[in-house]
């Protein structure tokens, strides 16, 4: 790629080597969307699958963020192409599609984040232009530069692991964890041998296929076991997580000495 053309971010850092962290937004709220985009990582997970994150609010959190050193992603409620192609327009860098669970749905997100001939998206960014650096060329370099993240969350994905690693245009395998323990009826148990011989399968077909590899990881212990086994992106705290682990520390830190006292 030509030095001069802008990279996204985030697929540059993968692409060195580099760990890449996430920090999921579950509020309603451009201001707090802000903030978390400035506080060191690297792009923000809206959730759009388990949270009341609207279109309109993502597309403001879009418009709050630009030109900060976070970039958004979105993750879609379901594995379609018009909730891509609605998170796309609206100015994301990268879309997460849950359940991606077969072949074809891993072909299906590849598609949605392209435009024909290599792949199937519609022609209507206007909105998305106004966040990405270089507008002129914006579908070329949308092309280049959206991340697909294909999320492995069910038992039928495993099975399905080589087909969808081999997938073009998926660039990271991300493990669900919990809703893959369900799945192999563990009821969300992380510690089950059953699901880290799953774990070691993803892991394999993504060393295998060149696709990275991500999961959720809530400390730097994690982050640090994880990055010995091949994982580079990291799902940490959410918005909310990261406020009660704030007022956790506060209390621990006045001890015995009453707020009524302050």
């Amino acid at each position: 790629m030509n030095q001069d053309k802008w990279c996204n971010p985030v697929k540059k850092k993968l692409q060195a080597g580099q760990p890449v962290l996430a920090v999921t937004m579950t509020v309603n709220s451009i201001d707090v969307a802000a903030h978390a985009a400035r506080m060191g990582f690297d792009f923000l997970w809206i959730e759009m699958e388990h949270s009341p994150i609207t279109l309109e609010t993502l597309r403001n959190m879009v418009l709050a963020t630009r030109g900060l050193p976070a970039v958004p992603f979105a993750r879609v409620p379901v594995n379609e192409i018009w909730t891509a192609k609605r998170v796309l327009d609206a100015g994301v860098f990268g879309v997460m599609f849950p359940f991606t669970s077969t072949p074809e749905l891993a072909r299906q997100a590849a598609a949605a984040c392209r435009y024909p001939p290599l792949g199937r998206r519609g022609s209507g960014a206007g909105l998305a232009m106004f966040a990405w650096p270089e507008v002129e060329s914006y579908h070329d370099c949308a092309d280049e530069n959206v991340v697909v993240i294909a999320i492995i969350e069910e038992a039928r994905a495993v099975e399905n692991i080589d087909e969808i690693a081999a997938t073009p245009g998926i660039d990271v395998l991300f493990i669900g964890t919990s809703d893959l323990s369900f799945s192999l009826g563990l009821r969300g148990k992380q510690k089950e041998p059953k699901l880290q011989e799953a774990i070691a399968r993803v892991v394999a077909a993504g060393k295998k296929h060149g696709k990275f590899l991500g999961r959720p990881a809530g400390t730097a212990q994690q982050i640090a076991e994880y990055r010995e086994q091949g994982f580079q992106l990291f799902q940490t705290a959410t918005d909310i997580g990261l406020m009660a682990q704030g007022a956790k520390s506060l209390f621990q830190s006045l001890g015995e000495l009453k707020i009524a006292d302050i």
